[in-house]
C-alpha cells in the first residue's frame, strides 16, 4: 500500500478555503465587474494591453498550499518591485505603458530546438496551466502568499532540449527606454539579467508564472511571463521575460553584477544569513504587517535542498548570497 507523508507546510483540508467557494468567489467578482478586487473596474490595475495568455483561471494543483492567510490581492498587485520603471513601490502606473501583445520570446544557446515564438503560442505548446499557492520572500524582509497561475520549468527545459554541456539557464527581460524610465539611468546593468542551474529550473518548484489570482499578469508583476522560485529571494525571479539561453558558463545577475557581496547568484531564503546591511531572522507580511520567523529555504527545504548539500559550501554564506 502506497503511503503517502504530508509535508509540513500543507494545510489540512478543514482549514483551507475549499476550491468551490474560491472559485464561486472569482465568478462572482467577474460577473459583478469587480476583477482586481474592483480595482480594475476603478481604473487602478487595468492593462492597455492584456497578453492574449488564455485558460484564467486554471485549475488548482492542490499539492501545492499554504502555512498562512493568502495575501490581499491589492496589496500583492499593487506593492511591488520593477526598477525597469523606477524604485518605488508603487509603480503601477509607469508599468502600464509595457505592451505585451505581442511578446516575442528567444530559447536559444545549447540546445537542440532554439526558437523565437509569442509568449502565448510558448504556454501552449508547454501544456494546460495551473494555479499554485505559493509563498514569496523578498531580500528587503516583506513576504505575501499568493495564487500564481503558470506553468512548470520543466516543461520549457524539456521543450528546449538542452544539450549536454549545458549546465545553466540564462534569463533576460526587455531592454526599452521609450517605455520604461528606469532602463535610462546608466549606472545599471540594463537588460535585467537572471539565472538558475539546469537542476534548479528542473525542480518541482519552479514555474513560469502567467497569472495572479486567476487572472493574466498585470503588468508591475511581470507580464507575460516571468519567474517563480519560491525558495530563492524574490529578485530572482525575473519579470516579463524574453530570453531564455542555455549555457555552460554560469550567468552573472542584474543585482549580482551591481553588488556582489550582498546579492549572489544563489540568494536561497536562510534565516541565519543576513544580509550585509540587515537581519533577515524576521519577515514582514505584506497588508496585515504580521511578523513571522524566516524558514530555511522559505519553509521549502524538503523540496530543494538535495540541490545543494552535496556543494562544499553548503552551511555558509555564499549559498544564500
Amino acid at each position: 500500500m502506497l503511503l503517502r507523508t504530508k509535508k509540513r507546510w500543507e494545510l489540512p483540508e478543514s482549514v483551507a478555503t475549499d476550491e468551490a467557494t474560491y472559485l464561486n468567489r472569482r465568478e462572482w467578482l467577474k460577473t459583478a465587474g469587480f476583477t482586481g478586487l474592483g480595482l480594475a473596474a476603478s481604473g487602478l490595475l487595468s492593462k492597455a494591453n492584456a497578453a492574449p495568455i488564455t485558460g484564467f483561471p486554471a485549475a488548482q494543483n492542490s499539492a501545492y498550499q499554504l502555512d498562512r492567510a493568502m495575501t490581499d490581492e491589492m496589496d500583492a498587485v499593487t506593492y511591488t518591485n520593477f526598477y525597469e520603471f523606477g524604485s518605488s513601490k508603487n509603480i503601477w502606473r509607469k508599468a502600464k505603458a509595457l505592451n505585451t501583445d505581442p511578446w516575442m520570446v528567444t530559447i536559444d544557446g545549447m540546445v537542440d530546438n532554439p526558437m523565437e515564438i509569442d509568449a502565448a503560442d510558448l504556454v501552449k505548446k508547454l501544456g494546460n496551466m495551473e494555479e499554485r499557492l505559493y509563498r514569496h520572500r523578498c531580500v528587503e524582509t516583506w513576504a505575501m502568499a499568493v495564487p500564481w497561475t503558470g506553468v512548470a520549468m520543466a516543461e520549457l527545459v524539456k521543450l528546449a532540449s538542452p544539450k549536454p554541456g549545458a549546465k545553466y539557464l540564462r534569463m533576460e527581460t526587455f531592454l526599452d527606454t521609450d517605455v520604461a524610465p528606469g532602463q535610462k539611468q546608466s549606472w545599471y546593468p540594463w537588460p535585467y539579467i537572471e539565472g538558475l542551474t539546469i537542476d534548479e529550473a528542473m525542480n518541482e518548484l519552479a514555474f513560469i508564472g502567467t497569472g495572479l489570482y486567476g487572472k493574466p499578469l498585470e503588468n508591475q508583476n511581470g507580464a507575460p511571463i516571468r519567474l517563480v522560485v519560491p525558495w530563492k529571494y524574490g529578485f530572482k525571479s525575473i519579470k516579463s521575460i524574453v530570453r531564455f539561453t542555455f549555457t555552460d558558463e554560469r550567468p552573472v545577475s542584474f543585482w549580482e553584477e551591481l553588488a556582489p557581496k550582498e546579492y549572489g547568484f544563489w540568494a536561497n531564503v536562510h534565516p541565519g544569513h543576513n544580509h550585509p546591511r540587515w537581519s533577515q531572522a524576521n519577515e514582514r507580511m505584506l497588508g496585515t504587517n504580521e511578523m513571522r520567523r524566516t524558514e530555511v529555504f522559505n519553509g521549502y527545504a524538503e523540496q530543494v535542498q538535495y540541490l545543494y548539500q552535496d556543494m562544499p559550501n553548503f552551511n555558509g554564506r555564499d549559498l544564500f548570497y
